[in-house]
């Protein structure tokens, strides 16, 4: 670690342990933040487009045919900025596909993390339910993220009791680009976190919520996992104290299309203190997240209403009808998985996905890799997927 590029942050200190290297210690939260006139006029226009998303939430009839594709997405996109090189079609094929081919992509460990990813955010949505976001709640959820995936055995849902630090490949502790607070420091940083979670009267909660973040990615209390744990804490954060009547936001498509500025902004706070600069960049990230995810959904909800119609209008069965509601949730079928989400027969799953064809909802391919399956191309592609 470049320690003098560190000397002088106003965000924390180096130190140097007993093991001879040099660590970032970061400050407890809150630092002095700065409202500048650009300041304050992103912050209004995060909250108002917030606003709007949590409006459009309210007015779902079936809000999972919206909550369940976008948590998917967040999970792909999340994963990715990790590098991982699973797409959004590969974990839609995982879950439409048989015992047998599940059984070979779980080789591919990229699509379980982005399950996992996925398990991991609906069992801590759940959760608040009964537990406010604590550390505790926080080693949970990392315990499903991490179960049976690389990194399991970096004692999944538990704090590190070692050192951890980042940087390129091969790097050591002593040329890694950062190196966060050894293990008692570490702990002290965590109670300090803790507090500020649950701080709800001192300030604006969107700051609030990007201060968490940078501050959990630059106390890198786990092994591994950091940087999911540290973007899922953001959907948690925002539902516990409801800016969303459902959990419609998620800022890793912004994340990952300015990859490198994400990590500038937040190494920038490290090492210099620019607190205000990293807060406008999350506050962007929600504001275009917010106005995206709204575009997003009136187009997947006109795009559902249209094709509830033509299997109306063509007097389809109520079978064509409930498969289209699961085509939403997944877009990719096969006639099993038909058959075992419409908890009917084969032969009436696979006149369903006919009538889906023949009205060119669904279109059908041969694959080697995943044999017969059948795709909602029109839908995919609005997910992001094109």
């Amino acid at each position: 670690m470049d320690i003098a590029r560190f000397k002088n942050s106003k965000a924390g200190k180096i130190i140097k342990t007993e093991r001879d290297y040099w660590a970032f210690v970061p400050n407890p939260l809150p630092p002095a933040i700065v409202y500048g006139k650009e300041m304050v006029n992103l912050l209004s226009e995060a909250d108002r487009q917030l606003g709007n998303l949590s409006g459009v939430g309210a007015l779902l009839p079936n809000p999972n045919l919206l909550i369940t594709p976008y948590i998917k997405r967040e999970a792909v996109l999340s994963s990715k900025i990790e590098g991982t090189q699973a797409s959004l079609s590969d974990l839609f094929y995982f879950e439409a596909a048989n015992k047998e081919e599940k059984q070979k992509e779980v080789k591919k460990t990229d699509v379980l993390e982005v399950v996992n990813y996925v398990k991991a955010i609906n069992y801590g949505i759940q959760r608040l339910k009964e537990l406010p976001l604590s550390l505790r709640l926080i080693r949970e959820i990392h315990r499903e993220l991490m179960r049976g995936v690389r990194g399991e055995h970096l004692t999944l849902g538990e704090f590190r009791r070692s050192q951890n630090w980042i940087g390129p490949a091969g790097c050591t502790l002593n040329n890694a680009k950062f190196v966060p607070p050894p293990v008692r420091e570490m702990n002290d940083a965590l109670g300090h976190f803790e507090k500020f979670l649950h701080d709800r009267n001192n300030f604006p909660g969107l700051i609030q919520c990007a201060l968490i973040h940078y501050q959990f990615e630059a106390i890198h209390p786990f092994l591994d996992g950091n940087g999911r744990m540290g973007r899922l804490l953001t959907t948690l954060f925002l539902g516990e104290r409801e800016y969303l009547v459902y959990p419609m936001l998620y800022l890793s498509a912004f994340f990952e299309k300015y990859r490198s500025e994400y990590y500038e902004r937040l190494l920038a706070v490290s090492e210099n203190g620019e607190w205000e600069e990293w807060a406008k960049f999350f506050l962007r990230a929600v504001a275009v997240q917010s106005k995206d995810a709204i575009e997003n959904s009136k187009s997947i909800l006109k795009l559902l209403d249209k094709y509830r119609k033509l299997i109306q209008k063509d007097r389809g069965s109520t079978y064509a009808l409930k498969l289209l509601d699961q085509v939403f949730l997944n877009p990719f079928v096969t006639i099993p998985y038909a058959a075992k989400k419409l908890e009917t027969s084969y032969p009436t799953a696979k006149a369903a996905v006919k009538k889906l064809q023949e009205m060119k909802i669904l279109s059908g391919a041969s694959n080697k890799r995943w044999g017969k399956v059948f795709c909602a191309k029109e839908l995919l592609d609005l997910l992001g997927e094109k």
